[in-house]
């Protein structure tokens, strides 16, 4: 049996076909629950210029053929092994998943991802952008990247910044997950549909059915969801300028509370210092920051990242010797400094600096 080629491995990981009036993006990856490597976002890269300015193309259509997952994140691993051999290919790994992100942004027709099961991580950065995002029964979002070493990042820390109540904090931080009543009530999906519609849905689109009576047709109310009773004390706790102030918040919880807020302290504990500091730092400065230029600081975060303790430790406990026990360096957040924060924001210099063209020029070029 011949070994196959990267082509191959490629084809049989993410197949993007046309049905009628839809383009359709399935990922396929279902042993490594849809895990996009780079390969995977390359070819989606290379493919969206051409459903541009193909006039019979009408819509993109994004799902996945596991049940389990629309897709587990990025491929971290292959990252890590990526940036040992070879540290400015791991960069500009990087650097080509942020400018598929924007161009998801700025792509000028209709996309719709059908979403059922976990979406977190690298496979937000996909959907996100989507103008419609629905979600099935088992939908889970989050962005846990704090666990690993790394920060909430393709752009989403752009969506969390502004969701109300400090909530997006709290999910940066915690990297805890929300269901698809949490999730449609705070706008990261559009419409609520159960999986079994979605061959239906899709087919409709292929016609050329318009999309927002389609979905609109079969959405169903998610119910109130989850974070509702716990939405004042994140409120409350998640305001804190400093990580150090959100941890002393959420250790003076009282009452009714008590409960969730220590189980919220338990996770962040967990979570690697250096990681909460700059992802709250992001969280902050993304608020009142465009999209183009988070991207520009996410390829900046992770660059430092890369080069640093944290990332590399934090994939090895959770997914290669998956023992669970990371050692952080710092392992305390008295110890992650200002300057080891700054450091992390500081300009790339201008090889490694992430250019994107403006949303003006992505659209004059027919993206």
């Amino acid at each position: 049996m011949t070994q196959k080629s990267v082509d191959e491995v490629v084809q049989t990981d993410i197949t993007i076909s046309r049905n009628g009036a839809a383009a359709v993006v399935s990922l396929d990856r279902t042993r490594a629950l849809n895990a996009l490597t780079i390969a995977m976002r390359d070819r989606l890269a290379k493919a969206i210029p051409g459903f541009s300015r193909d006039h019979n193309l009408y819509i993109v259509v994004m799902r996945s053929s596991s049940p389990k997952a629309f897709s587990a994140g990025g491929d971290v691993r292959e990252l890590i092994a990526l940036h040992r051999r070879d540290p400015r290919a791991a960069y500009q790994a990087f650097a080509d998943e942020y400018r598929l992100n924007w161009t998801l942004e700025c792509f000028s027709k209709p996309t719709v991802a059908l979403i059922d099961g976990m979406v977190m991580g690298s496979g937000v950065g996909i959907s996100i952008y989507n103008t419609h995002r629905v979600a099935g029964a088992g939908y889970k979002f989050a962005m846990p990247e704090t666990a690993i070493g790394l920060f909430p990042d393709v752009g989403v820390a752009h969506f969390l910044a502004r969701l109300p109540g400090e909530i997006g904090t709290y999910l940066g931080l915690t990297g805890r997950t929300v269901s698809r009543a949490d999730a449609y009530r705070l706008g990261l999906v559009t419409h609520c549909i159960d999986a079994a519609h979605f061959d239906d849905v899709e087919a409709a689109l292929a016609e050329a059915q318009t999309v927002d009576p389609l979905l609109d047709d079969l959405h169903e109310d998610p119910g109130t969801g989850e974070l509702a009773p716990h939405e004042a004390v994140i409120a409350r706790c998640f305001a804190g300028a400093t990580v150090e102030e959100v941890v002393g918040a959420l250790e003076q919880v009282t009452g009714a509370d008590k409960e969730f807020a220590q189980g919220v302290l338990a996770d962040m504990a967990k979570r690697s210092p250096t990681s909460l500091k700059i992802t709250l730092r992001h969280l902050r400065q993304a608020a009142c920051t465009n999209l183009r230029d988070v991207l520009v600081t996410d390829q900046r975060l992770a660059c430092r990242c890369l080069d640093g303790h944290d990332f590399a430790e934090g994939v090895r406990a959770a997914l290669i010797d998956k023992d669970n026990q990371p050692v952080w360096r710092p392992s305390a957040l008295a110890d992650v400094t200002a300057t080891i924060v700054d450091a992390h924001f500081a300009p790339l210099g201008e090889s490694l600096e992430l250019d994107l063209p403006s949303r003006a020029e992505m659209q004059a070029a027919r993206i």
